[in-house]
């Protein structure tokens, strides 16, 4: 079983003071005959619901020293989730959330631009410390 995100906890009472109902934690994911799940270290789905607004949110505290690394793993997880839930929840809407300190750092890089514009994900962007969502980028 994959352990949680450094950062879980943060993001989850980030949602919560914006209003969001935190459904499941973790969503689970099950395609055919696979059940999805995060590596060891990394963080499973949440899922949130407010309104009539579905989301699954995969989180990322990015901490190695390469944050390139980083954002390769949080990439390669986060695809397959975008695809498993379009296929068995297409009205739930799924963002990586990242911390502040890497978007500035990292997702302003001309090669991030470009994955992100072929392979568009929506980035939920958090203050860790604050337990704040800072912005949400669609």
């Amino acid at each position: 079983m994959s352990r949680k995100d450094r950062f879980h906890q943060a993001v989850r009472n980030a949602l919560e003071k914006e209003g969001w109902t935190i459904t499941h934690d973790p969503l689970p994911l099950k395609v055919g005959t696979l059940r999805l799940q995060a590596d060891s270290g990394a963080e499973k789905l949440i899922a949130a619901q407010k309104d009539n607004q579905k989301i699954a949110v995969e989180i990322k505290s990015f901490l190695r020293a390469s944050k390139i690394t980083d954002f390769y793993q949080a990439f390669g997880q986060f695809l397959p989730y975008k695809v498993a839930l379009k296929r068995v929840e297409p009205e739930r809407v799924i963002y990586l959330a990242i911390p502040n300190s890497t978007y500035e750092a990292l997702f302003g890089e001309i090669l991030i631009q470009d994955l992100l514009e072929e392979y568009p994900v929506k980035l939920l962007i958090y203050n860790a410390d604050k337990e704040e969502i800072q912005s949400w980028i669609d």
